[in-house]
This record gives C-alpha cells, sequence and structure tokens, in this order.
C-alpha cells in the first residue's frame, strides 16, 4: 500500500493508504471527505463543549440580549423545558449571551467532556508522529461517539436551531466564519506532490510510480490558489538537531582549546628545576642594583 502524508500549508493534517492504480478522481474524494470530516468533528467538539459549560442554544433573537431586553420584548424560549439535561441543571451565566445557562451536572458534564477527548484522539494529527493512518471510518465513529453522549445527557434532544443539532444533520451555517474559510469542498480541492498538480483522470502510477511500498508527501489546495510552497530539503525537527549537533561541537572545541592552554608552565609548581635550586639553596636570592 502507498502511504500518503497530507498536508495542508506546511502543517501535517493525516496519514492515508491507497493503491497506486487508484484514480486521482477517488482519491481527492476520499482526502476530502476526510479532511472536511475532520473539521466537522472539531466544530462539533467546540460547541459540545460550550453545551457542557452554559447549556443549550438560545434562539437567534434572544441572543446577546439581557435579561431586562428579553422581557421588554416578550421573547421566550420553547425549549428552554423542553431540551433539560439528564439529572437536572446548574445555572452557569454564559456572558457572551448565546446559551441559556443550564448546564449540565457535573456527572453529565465529565461523560460530554470525556468523548470530546476521545473524538479528538481518534482523528489527532498526532497520528502522523506514531505513523498511524485515519480513514472515512473513524471520522464516523467519531460522528456516532459525539451523537451517543448527546443522546445520553440530553435524552430530549437539542433544539433544533442548535449548532450541533445542524452539524448532526450536515445542515450547518458556516457563510461569513472562520470555519468557512478552512473547509475545502471536493469539487474545488486541488493534489500537489513535488510542487506539481496531480491531474484528475490518472491513476497515482502516473505520478509516483508503481511502487506499493513508497511513501509520500501530498498537499492539500484550494482550486485557485497559488500553488502551494515545495517541502523543505531539511524538516523543522532535522533543523534543530542539526543546530543542536553543532552548538555541542562548538562547546566541545572550546573545551579543547582551553585544555591547550599552556600558560600553566609559568607556575612556580611546573619549574624544572626547582626542586635543583633548593637543595643549592637558591631560591630565595633576589637581585637588585647597588
Amino acid at each position: 500500500m502507498v502511504k500518503l502524508h497530507v498536508k495542508h500549508g506546511d502543517e501535517s493534517q493525516f496519514l492515508i493508504e491507497t493503491t497506486t492504480n487508484t484514480q486521482i478522481d477517488n482519491l481527492i474524494n476520499q482526502i476530502s471527505l476526510i479532511y472536511n470530516g475532520r473539521l466537522k468533528v472539531h466544530r462539533i467538539c467546540n460547541e459540545m463543549s460550550m453545551l457542557a459549560k452554559y447549556g443549550i442554544t438560545l434562539p437567534v433573537n434572544m441572543q446577546g440580549l439581557t435579561e431586562e431586553q428579553i422581557t421588554d420584548l416578550k421573547l421566550k424560549d420553547e425549549y428552554a423545558d423542553k431540551c433539560i439535561p439528564m439529572d437536572g441543571y446548574v445555572e452557569e451565566e454564559d456572558v457572551t449571551g448565546k446559551r441559556n445557562g443550564r448546564a449540565p451536572t457535573e456527572k453529565m458534564r465529565s461523560i460530554l467532556e470525556r468523548t470530546i477527548q476521545e473524538a479528538k484522539d481518534k482523528i489527532s494529527k498526532k497520528l502522523v508522529q506514531a505513523d498511524q493512518c485515519v480513514t472515512c471510518d473513524q471520522i464516523n465513529e467519531a460522528l456516532q461517539q459525539l451523537k451517543g453522549a448527546i443522546m445520553i445527557v440530553y435524552p430530549m434532544g437539542l433544539p433544533p436551531y442548535d449548532p450541533i443539532e445542524l452539524e448532526f444533520k450536515n445542515q450547518e451555517e458556516l457563510e461569513g466564519t472562520q470555519d468557512s474559510l478552512d473547509v475545502i469542498p471536493e469539487a474545488d480541492m486541488t493534489l500537489w506532490f513535488s510542487g506539481k498538480e496531480i491531474q484528475r483522470g490518472k491513476l497515482l502510477s502516473d505520478f509516483v510510480g508503481k511502487n506499493e511500498k513508497t511513501k509520500i508527501i501530498v498537499k492539500i489546495q484550494k482550486k485557485g490558489n497559488a500553488a502551494p510552497a515545495r517541502e523543505r530539503v531539511v524538516s523543522e525537527e532535522e533543523q534543530k538537531q542539526m543546530m543542536a549537533y553543532y552548538y555541542r561541537k562548538q562547546q566541545e572545541l572550546k573545551k579543547l582549546e582551553e585544555n591547550e592552554d599552556n600558560s600553566y608552565m609559568d607556575s612556580e609548581w611546573a619549574d624544572q628545576n626547582a626542586l635543583k635550586r633548593s637543595f643549592q639553596g637558591l631560591n630565595d636570592i633576589k637581585w637588585k642594583p647597588r
């Protein structure tokens, strides 16, 4: 199997395995599903962290308003009493005014936080260092894991406008957000290897050969953007190791120079004739002009 180290810019994303006879269109589709799927998992995890702290999202027309303003406008959250966490809730004010402040109890919160961490670990970028690949199945498992935790803590479900609920239904609204800039739709995704774009409609073997034990670095880029920078000849980690090596070498040479210093020969104890003069009584003789 060919192992692909997928990067976006200079940042490692994940590893995937494929074969040299894979169609480039299918390969880009697989990379797109994993790349955008990881982004979805992280978006849900971020919203679940806020859910664990401050409860469900308020209706859009109530977000950012004070209690007095909500009363004056006669607004009401119809899901506040429907979407109550298991075991009740504790009051935790959300200073941003986005959530209703009815947070899950510590026991339920721990379920959410533990599941969030497990989902992140399943698709972590650290898997690249561990030489472990990520698959579409792992993305789906992480999503199902998060969904299961929500069902446990909120058995009555979340409001239909809640970002987490919209993510699970693939109805998320990202337009105008930073998250929208990170997503690369499959149709807009291009794949690059060794400074050249891997063209659709061809096989992977047309670009990397037919050796199934190959490991290469590929970079993803949004269509219309400039070509990604080529890989460094020396990686950042290798550069750090080289600098550390030359620093140690410099310190060793400095010590050798100090050890070769002959100034000690001028010391009294290093005088080879001192013993002879001592027997002759010539040690303390001082000469001075008359």
